[in-house]
């Protein structure tokens, strides 16, 4: 599925109300990192519906970094409806925006419906890390929410993971402030509840 491409922020904010979960990327053609980040986002989004994916190429569209403060590219500005979220800078794998792009289908929720408080998390991981791929597949399959920093394009998160831990090893959890450390299924179900 090609990305749809948008000329302006006004053509931007018409297209945050198709989904409930709307991410634009600013990129710079024939820039490494932006050809690099639109080829993997092109193929992340190819296969996910509840999700709307645009671009914008900032040598032409020059109305929306200002107004998010970006300054550089490729950055992915991700919407939740028209509510602006974060920024996602640099080229990530395309399991990375997959995951980015399937996540925001899952949501914990209780049995009346109300979606019940959920803890922190934070994942740091590598791309090439089988169990790390293995304990983000078990936190989506029970519709935990996390944020997942791959410290091999992170050196500053990687510094900081360390200092926090202790260990280099990865993967590692962050669950509110306690620190697991590889995929210890049975101690992340208890504190995030997972039955």
């Amino acid at each position: 599925m090609a990305l749809k491409e948008i000329g302006s922020h006004e053509e931007m904010l018409s297209i945050l109300n198709e989904k409930k979960k709307n991410y634009i990327l600013l990129y710079k053609k024939g820039s490494e990192a932006s050809d690099c980040s639109y080829k993997n986002i092109e193929r992340a989004a190819g296969n996910v519906k509840n999700v709307s994916v645009a671009a914008a190429n900032v040598t032409f569209v020059r109305d929306i970094h200002p107004l998010y403060s970006v300054t550089s590219a490729p950055s992915l500005l991700v919407f939740e409806g028209k509510r602006f979220t974060k920024i996602i800078k640099g080229c990530n794998g395309e399991d990375y925006y997959k995951g980015l792009f399937e996540e925001s289908l899952f949501s914990a929720s209780t049995v009346d419906g109300e979606e019940k408080p959920q803890k922190r998390v934070t994942v740091y991981s590598t791309p090439s890390c089988s169990w790390c791929n293995t304990l983000k597949t078990h936190l989506k399959k029970n519709g935990i929410r996390f944020r997942d920093i791959d410290v091999s394009k992170d050196q500053k998160a990687a510094k900081a993971m360390v200092a926090r831990s202790g260990q280099q090893g990865v993967p590692q959890t962050d669950i509110n402030g306690e620190i697991i450390i590889g995929f210890d299924k049975k101690r992340i179900n208890t504190l995030l509840g997972i039955h």
